[in-house]
């Protein structure tokens, strides 16, 4: 698999089967579960699959726990997983995903592409454990406000949080600040010019 932003360049030919064999799947159950939108399948390595990548290369060379909150179809929890499966071996990743028929997919595919550092969790964020996480992530899935409050509850003590944002994450940073404090780096998006992804540590609440 190639990529016109060059974030796949690099990988080893077992990992871009896996990214293919991700993609076939993805096609394959998207008709019956609506994964991604339908219009976005077309451009389905630059929307979902090359946005996703570009967040691995901000794990901490000491991570070993990532916990991904609202997989969905798996953006961008399983691609983390599918980068991970050979340039971090150390790293588990957690696919956390309340509806039961997504999440059903998310099994699947780790089990179909051989993704052993895999573990799906069918439960609301809010009702877990907390996880601990080195990292956590969550796309187009809240509020950053509410995904600072599951940050809190979820990360390790010196744990990262990366949030791809769009065009108005000013102004969600803003609202953020009405009631939490935290360390922030917004480091702009390989894949949209208006985007961001929020690199969040230090979370407190005011």
């Amino acid at each position: 698999m190639t990529s016109s932003t060059g974030v796949f360049a690099d990988v080893s030919r077992e990992t871009s089967e896996r990214l293919a064999g991700f993609a076939a799947l993805l096609r394959k159950w998207n008709p019956v579960i609506n994964l991604v939108a339908r219009s976005t399948l077309d451009a389905l390595e630059e929307r979902h699959l090359v946005d996703s990548a570009q967040l691995f290369q901000h794990l901490p060379p000491s991570a070993r726990r990532w916990a991904d909150l609202g997989s969905g179809g798996g953006f961008p929890g399983l691609v983390i997983a599918i980068l991970a499966a050979e340039q971090a071996p150390d790293l588990t990743v957690e696919l956390i995903e309340s509806d039961q028929r997504k999440a059903t997919f998310l099994r699947t595919a780790a089990r179909e592409l051989g993704l052993g550092n895999v573990t799906v969790l069918a439960e609301r964020i809010e009702s877990l454990p907390p996880r601990h996480a080195d990292v956590i992530s969550a796309r187009a899935l809240a509020p950053l406000t509410e995904l600072l409050d599951h940050a809190e509850r979820h990360l390790a003590e010196d744990g990262i949080a990366l949030f791809p944002k769009g065009a108005r994450h000013g102004e969600e940073l803003d609202a953020a600040l009405a009631s939490w404090r935290f360390d922030v780096q917004k480091i702009p998006s390989t894949t949209d010019p208006q985007a961001v992804i929020l690199k969040i540590g230090g979370i407190a609440r005011v």
